[in-house]
């Protein structure tokens, strides 16, 4: 087990939320980092205690890695503000990454310099050894949980998205182009790495619809489930949504003269297909190159290491 500390106003009140994402194993809030012991919640808005409210967070990093768990508390708060999160105001509110383990600073570091350059701006984040960690009071646990409708600043969406992530990217390393070119088939690498796509109604996968997983062909990484596939009439393997709300990306296509959304996978950052608001219900539709993928039967599931994923078939 090892833990990480990490604070952001609102968030405080999401480490129910939390526990639900896999790998997590425990979740409890608290004060952090000040300059009292065992302060009180008035104390810490108050008395210039020096606290920062934050989330003590236990994980197994077998099953999930700390810089994923970075991700998606990035993903959570505003990088930016200092001292204060949505309209929470304070230096009680200002935003922190604390560990335990020495081991962890360099992956802390690194986290936040590719935050940095992914943004292109210097972050508000703090980041240091722990220093003290007192546990909130009951009632400021699981707040949002038994205060629903209590003040967040974090959108309902995203709590809901980093809830349902189940997938680390960080157990499916990338491959260099040339280790793929001499695997892969000239289609799969034409399309994976060239953005290319493949004819209509050519792939083995387009009529299938046996129980199991695809995953992306670069990596492994489990991108769709059978059970979101369906029949688009497109001639490519479509499909409502992907396993993980994080394992696939979207980014403008304005290739062709024609405006377009593009799919790519997290963890290889390979062409996928591309994503149209037309899906079945008015829901979208996720138009995915057969080439990109592999597909795992629920029977080989388990024997590959994807058996934490049966649930969804």
């Amino acid at each position: 087990m090892a833990e990480i500390y990490l604070a952001g106003g609102c968030f405080w009140g999401t480490e129910k939320y939390m526990s639900s994402i896999r790998g997590v194993l425990k979740t409890s809030a608290g004060y952090a980092n000040g300059s009292t012991e065992n302060p009180t919640y008035e104390e810490v808005c108050y008395k210039d205690t020096g606290h920062a409210e934050a989330v003590k967070v236990e994980y197994d990093p077998g099953v999930i890695k700390l810089s994923f768990l970075l991700e998606l508390f990035f993903e959570s708060i505003d990088p930016f503000s200092h001292n204060r999160q949505g309209g929470d105001v304070g230096t009680q509110y200002r935003t922190g990454i604390y560990y335990t383990d020495p081991a962890d600073k360099e992956i802390v570091e690194c986290a936040l310099a590719s935050l940095e350059k992914r943004l292109n701006r210097a972050v508000a984040i703090e980041h240091g050894l722990l220093i003290n960690f007192y546990p909130a009071e009951e009632y400021h646990q699981n707040y949002l949980q038994k205060n629903p409708t209590g003040y967040c600043h974090i959108s309902p969406s995203l709590i809901k998205k980093a809830a349902n992530a189940i997938v680390d990217p960080a157990f499916y390393p990338k491959e260099g182009n040339n280790a793929l070119k001499a695997r892969l088939s000239k289609m799969q690498y034409d399309v994976t790495v060239n953005k290319a796509t493949e004819p209509p109604f050519s792939s083995e996968y387009n009529s299938l619809y046996s129980d199991g997983i695809y995953v992306d062909i670069t990596t492994g990484e489990p991108l769709f489930s059978s059970k979101d596939k369906f029949d688009a009439g497109c001639g490519w393997p479509s499909f409502t949504k992907p396993i993980d709300p994080f394992t696939v990306k979207e980014r403008e296509d304005n290739s062709f003269l024609m405006r377009r959304t593009e799919v790519i996978s997290r963890a290889g950052s390979a062409h996928l297909g591309h994503v149209f608001a037309d899906g079945p219900n008015g829901g979208l539709r996720y138009c995915i190159n057969g080439a990109s993928l592999r597909f795992i039967e629920k029977a080989q599931m388990e024997k590959e290491g994807y058996g934490y994923l049966l649930k969804l078939i």
